[in-house]
């Protein structure tokens, strides 16, 4: 009678054997993902010969920013791009604060790819992500890069002033400016802009190794949860002939 009243009380192998491969498989496909974000993220080059299918694209118009944006109140020949919930994950989630900035109207927004939007992951992402990103294959182009707090310091909702100076912070995120890596050596000039209540870094340097191109610009704060990063870059060419419009796309970023 013993036996009988206790058999019922164990799964059959054949169950615990099926649950367990599915949590393994979850937790490698997890696992996984987070690899290649990481990967692309940094630049990291895959090999050609490993065929990988591409993740889903978040939405983005490829036409010109002119005919659909408004023209910039402060210079008409820009037009000004105001972040809403409806243009990416972490805006919808209440992840990011709504910033904005001016273009040029003949600049395109490009697509970001699924796995680098933050889409899979909100609302609480461990690793930074792409929110939007713009281009002209003339000028340049720039992207917006948002990281949890989380990850620069423990404190919650600090100010940007509160996780170090400019120098720790580029330290932190300059691979996410370059694509790759980060040379201190790289580094040209760092600035400290106030607008109202918000602090900002501003950051110019030269990086021929970079990914993003040789010379980039960088802008971060902090707000709330998280650190948002403007980065305007270009490669020789298009900074010889974009230097200004670069800086005034730079100037204009604020959250």
């Amino acid at each position: 009678m013993a036996t009988a009243s206790l058999t019922p009380i164990f799964s059959s192998p054949l169950k615990t054997s099926r649950t367990t491969a599915l949590t393994t498989t979850t937790l490698d496909q997890h696992r996984n993902q987070v690899i290649l974000r990481r990967q692309i993220l940094k630049g990291l080059v895959l090999s050609p010969l490993i065929l990988i299918k591409a993740p889903p694209s978040s939405e983005a118009r490829e036409i010109e920013v002119g005919s659909y944006l408004p023209p910039s109140p402060t210079d008409p020949s820009f037009v000004l791009f105001k972040a809403s919930p409806k243009d990416t994950p972490a805006l919808r989630a209440g992840n990011v604060q709504p910033y904005q900035f001016i273009l040029p109207p003949s600049w395109k927004q490009t697509r970001v790819a699924n796995i680098l939007s933050g889409n899979y992951c909100q609302p609480k992402c461990a690793e930074p992500w792409v929110e939007v990103k713009f281009e002209d294959e003339k000028q340049g182009k720039v992207q917006v890069v948002a990281s949890p707090l989380i990850r620069l310091t423990n404190k919650p909702n600090a100010t940007i002033e509160e996780i170090g100076n400019p120098e720790k912070l580029i330290a932190s995120l300059g691979p996410f400016v370059t694509g790759n890596s980060y040379d201190p050596d790289e580094l040209l000039e760092t600035r400290i802009e106030k607008l109202g209540d918000q602090t900002y870094y501003k950051y110019m340097l030269e990086t021929p190794f970079a990914l993003t191109g040789t010379h980039n610009l960088a802008k971060a704060t902090a707000k709330g949860s998280t650190v948002v990063l403007f980065v305007a870059s270009a490669n020789d060419k298009q900074w010889q002939a974009s230097e200004k419009t670069l800086k005034a796309i730079l100037d204009s970023f604020q959250i």
